[in-house]
């Protein structure tokens, strides 16, 4: 796929000057620029659904709760 994008020569010597600065082509730094802010909203999503499941049961448990619940689990696969 193509994508053409119109800039201002100031914005488009910027990012000439940033792809070079870290040894990368103006194409793989909008396809990395493009896809981490994707990420990071998927990212903000996640939380905000993990954050409405919390408040419906605020029930947490510490790392050794969770080991141990793991421990058993695995236990109950060995057995099965």
């Amino acid at each position: 796929m193509t994508i053409s994008v119109r800039l201002s020569d100031k914005d488009s010597e910027l990012i000439k000057a940033y792809a070079e600065m870290n040894g990368m082509s103006i194409s793989d730094l909008v396809r990395k620029a493009i896809l981490e802010k994707i990420e990071d909203e998927y990212d903000l999503e996640c939380y905000y659904k993990a954050m409405e499941d919390y408040e419906k049961n605020p029930k947490t448990y510490t790392s050794d709760e969770v080991k141990q619940m793991l421990k058993e689990w695995d236990e109950e696969d060995e057995s099965i």
